[in-house]
């Protein structure tokens, strides 16, 4: 009777892939006509490493002790895939293979199958506290997967270390539902033994868990299920997408691919830009139209955590904590402090500030702290959206209100603001008759929706932001002078990020906040600390934290990440010393006469040369600039049409 497994020896691979080896490890070229491009751009890795061919690598097993500990922190994440692993062991057990489990970093943290195999496979330490990282192991699914952040198959000799020919593997990685890795599938067998549709049946799990991510997770939030196909709906092919005060907090693989998005659209857009109509009601289903075609689209609005009483209010705020976002310095923290308190008082509060300098994060401050912070934080962004849609996304509307108009109407941000906070982000950008209705509404205090309907009480505090110098607009006319006194009885003009005195600490602080404590956590060297600290930054904090994912993405466990890995237009930043911040910035924060730079080129020779430096890059595409530069690709149009581009 033959054997129920083949032998775990190395099976004589195909006669191209010996001769793409041989080529590729003796340096003569066409090896990649036989490999696949993820294997090619990871033998090459591996060989820029030094790591050997033929013999073992340094796959050290952590102690039972250790394992235990990492186990435990990822204990949440081992009980979400239980049912995935249990499926998939059916398919792995048929293959005589195991299916594994790893943490971000590639450590095998379980392993479900064919004991047979499990024990042979360990025999090249293909067990439980083993890292199978690139860096340790090799090309091998499971390290490679984690690098090119998406499916990977790697076939008998396709893996990098000779030993290791003895399998084949397909591996997936699991993303939550901020992008970030936080752990790995793995399908193993012998190489003699054919592994039909394993990446589909790994990468399916992978769906499955990940879907699994959102139920109970994101309590008060609004989540958007859609898809082409409505039968689709339910599933893990579903798209799905959470909703904060209408801004894309969350996502799915699925939902961002239906849109044609990529993670960086978290944060930066709004339900608005992706779809059709207004948000709706808990419990709607309608179809929907979006850039890449027509979607059936229900929503839900998850059960919200028990809210807090508000406290009363004080004389003075409470001790500061230190905000999520972008530090602030001590002159900035004073004038939140006070606008804290005037908006208790019912005072205004404008923030003026360049693009990226934090000024939603300020707000949000105001907000976190302050005695409304039980209430709704409703945001609208008046640069990113065209003049009806902010009118009927601030005032709701009736039923039958306009053509397209949900059947129940809307309720609009000023109504869902009322016992909270309203944030009107870019006001200078605000349409003229748009202004006097919001004049109106700050001094009457109700709103009418469109389409008519009864006037409606609101109480809401008021805080807004502007990167333009709003006194120039209203010298120009194109800003209401009453409205401009309505809303800036109380500003706050935040320092642009080259304006910082130690600007170095700050950048390995908010390394070390997206990296993360552990042996495992790469680390910036020197010199790029000091590049990053040099660069002039005109997308400041946003366009800093833009690249600092960058590097965190690509950057290897453990590894020392140099001044190389960085973009081209920062590697090259004078390093002849840190560029002087404009004379206005030398003002306290509480007492700065006048805003941050508008549209008249105050902004500086920097800013206009880093402009048009990033237009000649991205062949004149105004978005693709704008994404380089960390700004809104409605703020470089206006840029542009100020100096007559």
């Amino acid at each position: 009777m033959p054997a129920p497994f083949p032998p775990l020896s190395p099976v004589p691979p195909p006669d191209e892939l010996l001769t793409a080896r041989r080529r590729f490890f003796s340096g003569a070229p066409g090896a990649e006509q036989a490999l696949a491009l993820p294997i090619i751009r990871s033998w090459t890795r591996c060989a820029e490493r030094g790591l050997p061919v033929g013999g073992r690598l340094k796959a050290e097993p952590l102690t039972q002790g250790e394992l235990s500990v990492r186990r435990e922190r990822y204990e949440a994440l081992r009980r979400r895939c239980r049912p995935e692993l249990e499926a998939l062991h059916l398919s792995a057990s048929a293959a005589g293979g195991i299916v594994i489990l790893t943490d971000p970093a590639g450590l095998v943290l379980d392993t479900v199958g064919s004991a047979d195999f499990a024990d042979r496979a360990a025999q090249v330490a293909l067990r439980p506290g083993v890292s199978w990282s690139e860096a340790d192991s090799g090309t091998n699914a499971i390290g490679t997967a984690l690098i090119e952040r998406r499916g990977i198959e790697v076939r008998g000799a396709e893996h990098y270390a000779e030993p290791h020919g003895i399998l084949t593997c397909a591996a997936a990685p699991i993303h939550d539902p901020f992008g970030e890795l936080v752990g790995l599938l793995d399908l193993s067998g012998p190489s003699a033994v054919p592994h039909l549709h394993a990446l589909a049946l790994v990468e399916l799990a992978v769906g499955q868990v990940e879907h699994r991510m959102f139920e109970g997770a994101f309590p008060g939030r609004d989540v958007v299920r859609f898809h082409a196909d409505p039968s689709f709906l339910g599933t893990a092919r579903e798209g799905v997408l959470v909703f904060e005060d209408h801004r894309l907090v969350a996502a799915n693989r699925p939902g961002l691919a239906l849109l044609g998005l990529g993670w960086d659209a978290l944060g930066a857009r709004r339900f608005s830009e992706l779809f059709e109509g207004s948000l709706g009601r808990p419990g709607d289903a309608r179809r929907a139209r979006t850039p890449n075609g027509a979607v059936m689209l229900r929503l839900e609005r998850q059960s919200p955590a028990p809210v807090r009483a508000a406290p009363a209010p004080v004389a003075a705020p409470a001790p500061a904590v230190a905000p999520a976002g972008p530090s602030f310095d001590a002159e900035t923290e004073q004038a939140l402090g006070r606008a804290i308190r005037l908006m208790n008082a019912g005072v205004p509060v404008l923030i003026q500030g360049e693009t990226g300098s934090g000024k939603e994060v300020f707000a949000r401050q105001i907000h976190a702290r302050g005695p409304r912070a039980a209430g709704t934080f409703a945001a609208v962004n008046c640069a990113a959206l065209p003049e009806g849609l902010i009118e009927s996304e601030l005032f709701g509307y009736e039923d039958g209100a306009f053509t397209g108009a949900r059947r129940a109407g809307f309720k609009g941000l000023f109504r869902e603001a009322d016992g909270g906070m309203l944030f009107l982000d870019e006001i200078g950008d605000m349409p003229l008759g748009l202004q006097s209705r919001l004049l109106r509404v700050l001094q009457e205090r109700e709103v009418t929706p469109l389409g008519g309907g009864k006037a409606v009480k609101v109480d809401f505090a008021l805080v807004c932001a502007s990167h333009r110098d709003l006194k120039m607009l209203v010298e120009h006319g194109s800003f209401r002078a009453d409205l401009y006194f309505r809303i800036a009885q109380y500003t706050v003009t935040l320092p642009p990020l080259r304006s910082l005195a130690d600007r170095e600490a700050l950048v390995e602080r908010l390394w070390r906040e997206m990296a993360g404590p552990g042996p495992d956590a790469p680390r910036l060297s020197p010199d790029c600390r000091e590049v990053l600290a040099r660069h002039t930054w005109p997308g400041n904090f946003r366009q800093l934290t833009g690249v600092l994912k960058v590097l965190l993405a690509l950057a290897e466990p453990g590894e020392t990440v140099g001044p190389e890995a960085l973009p081209l237009d920062v590697r090259t930043t004078d390093l002849r010393g840190p560029a002087q911040p404009p004379a206005a910035s030398t003002l306290p924060a509480s007492q700065a006469a006048d805003p941050a730079p508008g549209l008249s080129g105050d902004l500086g020779s920097v800013t206009r040369a880093a402009m048009d430096a990033a237009l000649k890059e991205c062949d004149g595409n105004i978005s693709r600039a704008a994404r380089r530069l960390g700004i809104h690709r409605s703020t470089l149009h206006r840029h542009l049409a100020a100096r007559g581009h």
